[in-house]
Protein backbone atom coordinates (compact mmCIF):
# COMPACT_ATOMS: atom_id res chain seq x y z
CA UNK A 1 0.00 0.00 0.00
CA UNK A 2 2.66 2.35 -0.86
CA UNK A 3 2.21 5.15 -3.25
CA UNK A 4 -0.88 5.60 -5.90
CA UNK A 5 -1.90 2.00 -4.24
CA UNK A 6 -3.65 3.24 -1.33
CA UNK A 7 -5.55 5.73 -3.12
CA UNK A 8 -6.74 3.57 -5.51
CA UNK A 9 -7.88 1.02 -3.17
CA UNK A 10 -9.76 3.28 -1.37
CA UNK A 11 -11.59 4.91 -4.39
CA UNK A 12 -12.97 1.44 -5.16
CA UNK A 13 -13.61 0.46 -1.41
CA UNK A 14 -15.79 3.80 -1.83
CA UNK A 15 -16.95 3.13 -5.38
CA UNK A 16 -18.75 -0.01 -3.84
CA UNK A 17 -20.42 1.57 -1.12
CA UNK A 18 -21.47 4.21 -3.55
CA UNK A 19 -22.82 1.30 -5.66
CA UNK A 20 -24.74 -0.49 -2.93
CA UNK A 21 -26.15 2.54 -1.54
CA UNK A 22 -27.73 3.36 -5.38
CA UNK A 23 -29.10 -0.11 -5.63
CA UNK A 24 -31.20 0.34 -2.45
CA UNK A 25 -31.60 3.57 -3.22
CA UNK A 26 -33.11 1.93 -6.98
CA UNK A 27 -35.06 -0.73 -5.29
CA UNK A 28 -36.65 1.76 -2.44
CA UNK A 29 -37.68 3.82 -4.93
CA UNK A 30 -39.69 1.09 -6.66
CA UNK A 31 -41.61 -0.13 -3.44
CA UNK A 32 -42.30 3.62 -2.37
CA UNK A 33 -42.36 6.13 -5.04
CA UNK A 34 -46.10 6.35 -7.06
CA UNK A 35 -44.57 8.81 -9.98
CA UNK A 36 -43.91 6.27 -12.89
CA UNK A 37 -40.71 8.43 -13.94
CA UNK A 38 -38.94 8.40 -10.53
CA UNK A 39 -38.96 4.92 -10.67
CA UNK A 40 -37.47 4.77 -14.52
CA UNK A 41 -35.06 7.53 -12.66
CA UNK A 42 -33.91 5.05 -10.06
CA UNK A 43 -33.30 2.07 -12.74
CA UNK A 44 -31.08 4.63 -14.30
CA UNK A 45 -29.00 5.55 -11.36
CA UNK A 46 -28.58 2.07 -10.77
CA UNK A 47 -27.71 1.26 -14.44
CA UNK A 48 -25.13 4.18 -14.38
CA UNK A 49 -23.09 3.24 -11.89
CA UNK A 50 -23.12 -0.06 -13.12
CA UNK A 51 -21.62 1.34 -16.44
CA UNK A 52 -19.02 3.26 -14.05
CA UNK A 53 -18.04 -0.02 -12.36
CA UNK A 54 -17.29 -1.11 -16.14
CA UNK A 55 -15.35 1.93 -17.18
CA UNK A 56 -13.31 1.49 -14.16
CA UNK A 57 -12.23 -2.14 -14.72
CA UNK A 58 -11.75 -1.35 -18.53
CA UNK A 59 -9.42 1.84 -17.18
CA UNK A 60 -7.59 -1.01 -14.76
CA UNK A 61 -6.85 -3.34 -17.88
CA UNK A 62 -6.20 -1.00 -20.57
CA UNK A 63 -3.60 1.12 -18.17
CA UNK A 64 -5.46 4.15 -18.50
CA UNK A 65 -6.09 5.24 -21.80
CA UNK A 66 -7.36 9.19 -21.88
CA UNK A 67 -10.15 8.04 -23.71
CA UNK A 68 -12.00 5.62 -21.69
CA UNK A 69 -10.18 7.08 -17.89
CA UNK A 70 -12.25 10.59 -19.24
CA UNK A 71 -15.54 8.64 -19.92
CA UNK A 72 -15.17 6.96 -16.54
CA UNK A 73 -15.00 10.18 -14.80
CA UNK A 74 -17.15 11.79 -16.66
CA UNK A 75 -20.11 9.61 -15.77
CA UNK A 76 -19.31 9.41 -12.25
CA UNK A 77 -20.11 13.17 -12.11
CA UNK A 78 -23.47 12.87 -13.98
CA UNK A 79 -24.26 10.11 -11.30
CA UNK A 80 -23.73 12.68 -8.85
CA UNK A 81 -26.14 15.12 -11.02
CA UNK A 82 -28.86 12.04 -11.28
CA UNK A 83 -28.56 11.73 -7.35
CA UNK A 84 -28.96 14.89 -6.28
CA UNK A 85 -31.75 15.44 -8.84
CA UNK A 86 -33.84 12.75 -7.51
CA UNK A 87 -33.53 14.18 -3.69
CA UNK A 88 -34.77 17.56 -5.00
CA UNK A 89 -37.65 15.77 -6.67
CA UNK A 90 -38.34 13.81 -3.62
CA UNK A 91 -38.10 17.05 -1.56
CA UNK A 92 -41.22 18.50 0.62
CA UNK A 93 -40.71 21.49 -1.46
CA UNK A 94 -40.88 20.21 -4.91
CA UNK A 95 -43.83 17.88 -3.98
CA UNK A 96 -46.10 21.20 -3.08
CA UNK A 97 -48.23 23.32 -5.56
CA UNK A 98 -46.39 26.36 -7.00
CA UNK A 99 -47.89 28.86 -9.67
CA UNK A 100 -45.67 29.14 -12.66
CA UNK A 101 -44.36 32.87 -13.48
CA UNK A 102 -44.87 33.79 -16.72
CA UNK A 103 -41.60 35.03 -19.27
CA UNK A 104 -42.25 36.23 -22.71
CA UNK A 105 -39.63 38.93 -22.92
CA UNK A 106 -36.31 36.82 -23.21
CA UNK A 107 -34.14 35.39 -25.86
CA UNK A 108 -33.11 32.76 -24.80
CA UNK A 109 -35.72 32.56 -22.11
CA UNK A 110 -34.34 32.02 -18.63
CA UNK A 111 -35.04 28.45 -18.95
CA UNK A 112 -33.15 27.51 -22.03
CA UNK A 113 -30.16 29.53 -20.86
CA UNK A 114 -29.51 27.94 -17.44
CA UNK A 115 -29.99 24.73 -19.57
CA UNK A 116 -27.32 26.19 -21.60
CA UNK A 117 -25.52 26.57 -19.19
CA UNK A 118 -25.85 23.43 -17.38
CA UNK A 119 -24.24 22.11 -20.89
CA UNK A 120 -21.08 24.31 -20.75
CA UNK A 121 -20.37 22.87 -17.59
CA UNK A 122 -20.79 19.49 -18.32
CA UNK A 123 -18.33 19.68 -21.73
CA UNK A 124 -16.20 21.98 -19.49
CA UNK A 125 -15.38 18.54 -17.20
CA UNK A 126 -14.91 16.60 -20.39
CA UNK A 127 -12.29 18.54 -21.25
CA UNK A 128 -11.04 18.90 -18.10
CA UNK A 129 -10.60 15.01 -17.50
CA UNK A 130 -9.39 14.72 -20.80
CA UNK A 131 -6.66 17.09 -19.84
CA UNK A 132 -5.91 15.42 -16.66
CA UNK A 133 -5.64 12.02 -18.39
CA UNK A 134 -2.75 13.90 -21.27
CA UNK A 135 -5.58 13.12 -24.06
CA UNK A 136 -5.86 16.54 -25.05
CA UNK A 137 -3.60 20.57 -23.91
CA UNK A 138 -4.29 22.89 -21.84
CA UNK A 139 -5.92 25.51 -24.02
CA UNK A 140 -9.20 23.92 -25.24
CA UNK A 141 -9.90 23.66 -20.84
CA UNK A 142 -8.72 27.35 -20.37
CA UNK A 143 -10.96 28.80 -23.16
CA UNK A 144 -14.36 26.16 -21.83
CA UNK A 145 -13.55 27.64 -18.81
CA UNK A 146 -13.85 31.57 -19.86
CA UNK A 147 -17.17 30.37 -21.62
CA UNK A 148 -18.90 28.53 -18.92
CA UNK A 149 -17.93 31.49 -16.49
CA UNK A 150 -19.53 33.78 -19.02
CA UNK A 151 -22.63 31.57 -19.64
CA UNK A 152 -22.54 31.20 -16.01
CA UNK A 153 -22.58 34.66 -14.90
CA UNK A 154 -25.32 35.48 -17.52
CA UNK A 155 -27.50 33.18 -15.83
CA UNK A 156 -26.60 34.05 -12.72
CA UNK A 157 -27.25 38.14 -13.35
CA UNK A 158 -30.85 36.88 -15.40
CA UNK A 159 -31.84 34.55 -12.20
CA UNK A 160 -31.16 37.28 -9.41
CA UNK A 161 -32.21 40.35 -11.43
CA UNK A 162 -35.67 38.89 -12.21
CA UNK A 163 -36.36 36.31 -9.54
CA UNK A 164 -34.35 37.08 -6.87
CA UNK A 165 -37.26 37.19 -5.07
CA UNK A 166 -38.23 33.70 -5.05
CA UNK A 167 -36.29 31.06 -3.06
CA UNK A 168 -36.61 27.89 -5.00
CA UNK A 169 -34.42 30.01 -7.63
CA UNK A 170 -32.56 32.78 -6.16
CA UNK A 171 -30.90 30.26 -3.41
CA UNK A 172 -29.72 27.73 -6.23
CA UNK A 173 -28.10 30.87 -8.14
CA UNK A 174 -26.39 32.09 -5.09
CA UNK A 175 -24.80 28.93 -4.20
CA UNK A 176 -23.89 28.47 -7.84
CA UNK A 177 -22.27 31.76 -7.59
CA UNK A 178 -19.97 30.88 -4.84
CA UNK A 179 -19.22 27.67 -6.34
CA UNK A 180 -18.08 29.25 -9.42
CA UNK A 181 -15.92 31.61 -7.42
CA UNK A 182 -14.53 28.85 -5.53
CA UNK A 183 -13.63 26.74 -8.54
CA UNK A 184 -11.92 29.20 -10.23
CA UNK A 185 -9.32 29.77 -7.51
CA UNK A 186 -8.98 25.87 -6.92
CA UNK A 187 -8.09 25.87 -11.01
CA UNK A 188 -5.39 28.52 -10.82
CA UNK A 189 -4.27 26.33 -7.42
CA UNK A 190 -4.51 23.58 -9.54
CA UNK A 191 -2.20 25.27 -12.59
CA UNK A 192 0.08 26.23 -10.03
CA UNK A 193 1.10 22.93 -8.69
CA UNK A 194 0.72 20.98 -11.43
CA UNK A 195 2.04 22.76 -14.22
CA UNK A 196 4.22 25.81 -12.38
CA UNK A 197 5.98 23.83 -9.53
CA UNK A 198 5.43 20.43 -10.04
CA UNK A 199 6.44 20.42 -13.75
CA UNK A 200 9.76 18.31 -13.05
CA UNK A 201 8.66 16.58 -9.67
CA UNK A 202 9.39 13.02 -9.89
CA UNK A 203 6.33 11.91 -8.49
CA UNK A 204 2.75 14.05 -7.73
CA UNK A 205 3.14 16.57 -4.94
CA UNK A 206 0.80 16.32 -1.94
CA UNK A 207 -0.18 20.12 -2.62
CA UNK A 208 -0.80 18.98 -6.44
CA UNK A 209 -3.07 15.78 -5.66
CA UNK A 210 -5.36 17.87 -3.58
CA UNK A 211 -5.70 20.94 -5.65
CA UNK A 212 -6.72 18.90 -8.31
CA UNK A 213 -8.87 16.71 -6.27
CA UNK A 214 -10.83 19.77 -4.85
CA UNK A 215 -10.86 20.96 -8.01
CA UNK A 216 -12.39 17.93 -9.78
CA UNK A 217 -15.27 17.79 -6.88
CA UNK A 218 -15.77 21.62 -7.39
CA UNK A 219 -16.31 20.54 -10.89
CA UNK A 220 -19.15 18.62 -9.63
CA UNK A 221 -20.76 20.64 -7.36
CA UNK A 222 -21.03 23.92 -9.65
CA UNK A 223 -22.62 20.87 -12.41
CA UNK A 224 -24.70 19.99 -10.36
CA UNK A 225 -25.62 23.31 -8.86
CA UNK A 226 -26.38 24.21 -12.47
CA UNK A 227 -28.62 21.53 -12.83
CA UNK A 228 -30.61 21.73 -10.20
CA UNK A 229 -31.04 25.76 -10.96
CA UNK A 230 -32.28 24.87 -14.51
CA UNK A 231 -34.49 21.99 -13.36
CA UNK A 232 -36.24 24.70 -10.78
CA UNK A 233 -36.48 27.25 -13.84
CA UNK A 234 -38.37 25.12 -15.75
CA UNK A 235 -40.54 24.07 -13.45
CA UNK A 236 -40.95 27.73 -11.58
CA UNK A 237 -41.28 29.69 -15.07
CA UNK A 238 -43.61 29.15 -17.89
CA UNK A 239 -42.38 30.92 -21.71
CA UNK A 240 -45.40 30.01 -23.24
CA UNK A 241 -48.75 30.74 -20.94
CA UNK A 242 -48.84 34.49 -22.53
CA UNK A 243 -47.67 34.26 -26.05
CA UNK A 244 -51.03 31.25 -26.10
CA UNK A 245 -52.99 34.06 -24.64
CA UNK A 246 -51.81 36.91 -27.07
CA UNK A 247 -52.75 34.38 -29.60
CA UNK A 248 -56.11 33.76 -28.37
CA UNK A 249 -56.82 37.33 -27.85
CA UNK A 250 -55.95 38.08 -31.34
CA UNK A 251 -58.01 35.16 -32.79
CA UNK A 252 -61.02 36.52 -31.43
CA UNK A 253 -60.10 40.18 -32.60
CA UNK A 254 -60.07 38.39 -36.08
CA UNK A 255 -63.51 36.15 -35.48
CA UNK A 256 -65.15 39.66 -33.77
Amino acid sequence: MVGGVKYEHTHRMIAEFIGLLIIVMAVWTQRVEKRKWMRVLGWTALGAVIGQGILGGLTVLNFLPWSISTAHATLGQMIFCIVVAMSLFTSRSWLQDSEPIVETDSTPSTPTLATIAAACVWVQLILGAAFRHSGIKLLPHLVGACVVTAVLCWTIVRVLTRYGRIDHLRKPAQLLLALLMLQLGLGFCAYLTRLVWGRDAVQPMAAMVASTVSHVAGGALVLAATVVLAIQTWRMISVHATATATQTATGKAVIA
